[in-house]
């Protein structure tokens, strides 16, 4: 198979089906820094739903609500709660694309199809993934909009927390389903096998868990597939399967590069991060060697940090941002590590499993 050969490019968004869009935009201007840059809705002659676009530096993030108690998307909202419901790729060619993963075995959402407006035409087309999650494919050259057709700039300023793109997005599915979406993912997609990680190394006294990274070849754009593993309790994975009620997006990994600028400026905004115990800190220099941050100034605000043979990362994850213990984010700063922080997953396991038991889920 050649090298990248759906031609992805990026990206182009993430969009998140929710209860209700205008107050999921407010929360991700106020809480996360992202600015407010298109509308469609009502006032824009759409019937249906209700959808805010919103940037921070390359990331867009869409959150759509529906007009419609018994439309798809509330139903798939008192399913699951708020959560992603599709990973959009930016493609050179739609079509092409969407030929080459129906040949390769994909399942069809839409085919290719126009969508149009004064500003131009998009093209884009949809096929499914892991649970109810989809991948659309978008070509917008000689597209002239703010967003997409049928949205108009509506802009909303917010001071921005640092984030520069997505990292990547981690999928939880099902017990024994994990080889099913990998494979997935390499035949359908061309991503390949990254990294694996067994219950060895991400596991603790109660609970654990599998993971295989796919990726596409340049690293850009990468998709951790979690399964659950045998555990004396129930793991996180587990919990966000129960709660979610199936497979789907458990978090979105973003990439910034000043970790403690950008941490600083989410707890400020009332964002809330898991925890690991002092004595992390105690162990981090033998662990990771020389490093360029002040471990004094990481300490007090959780930042974890790992190294590998490439450089080292800092990462920390939120807390659940749902009312459901669903969907979470990761802030990642790389120093020339490619890697997960996999020296960092017993604290981070650990620091879920203490959150797991306030809720009783553990």
């Amino acid at each position: 198979m050649s090298e990248n050969p759906l031609r992805l490019r990026k990206i182009h968004h993430v969009e998140m089906w929710v209860g209700n869009a205008r107050q999921a935009a407010y929360f991700y201007r106020q809480a996360f820094g992202f600015s407010q840059f298109a509308y469609r809705g009502l006032e824009t002659g759409e019937r249906d739903t209700i959808s805010f676009a919103l940037r921070q530096g390359q990331a867009v993030l869409v959150v759509t609500s529906s007009y419609d108690p018994e439309s798809d998307i509330s139903r798939h909202v008192q399913l699951h709660g708020d959560g992603v419901k599709d990973i959009c790729f930016h493609v050179s060619d739609v079509d092409a694309t969407y030929a080459r993963v129906m040949e390769n075995g994909a399942v069809s959402v839409a085919e290719p199809y126009d969508m149009e407006d004064e500003n131009g035409t998009v093209r884009r087309a949809t096929i499914e993934t892991y649970g109810e999650t989809v991948h659309s494919f978008v070509s917008d050259k000689g597209y002239n909009g703010p967003f997409l057709p049928g949205f108009v700039e509506d802009v909303v300023e917010t001071e921005d927390a640092g984030l520069l793109r997505f990292d990547h997005m981690v999928g939880n599915v099902e017990l024994g389903k994990m080889e099913t979406w990998a494979s997935f993912y390499e035949k359908v997609l061309g991503f390949k096998r990254y990294i694996h990680f067994d219950e060895s190394q991400i596991s603790t006294e109660y609970s654990a868990l599998m993971s295989i990274v796919m990726s596409d070849n340049s690293y850009a754009i990468k998709f951790p597939i979690n399964e659950p593993a045998a555990g004396l309790k129930k793991s996180q994975i587990e919990e966000y399967l129960e709660f979610y009620r199936g497979a789907g997006v458990q978090h979105i990994a973003m990439l910034t590069k000043d970790i403690v600028k950008t941490v600083s400026r989410l707890i400020d905004n009332g964002v809330k991060f898991i925890t690991v115990p002092e004595t992390y800190y105690e162990e981090l220099p033998n662990r990771v060697g020389p490093i360029e941050e002040d471990v004094s100034a990481l300490q007090p605000l959780g930042i974890l940090v790992d190294r590998d043979d490439e450089g080292y990362l800092l990462q920390l994850f939120t807390q659940p941002v749902m009312d459901r213990p669903t969907l979470f984010f990761e802030i990642i700063q790389r120093k020339g590590s490619k890697g997960f922080g996999e020296g960092n997953f017993k604290a981070l396991f650990e620091a879920i499993e203490r959150e797991q038991a306030k809720r009783g889920n553990l």
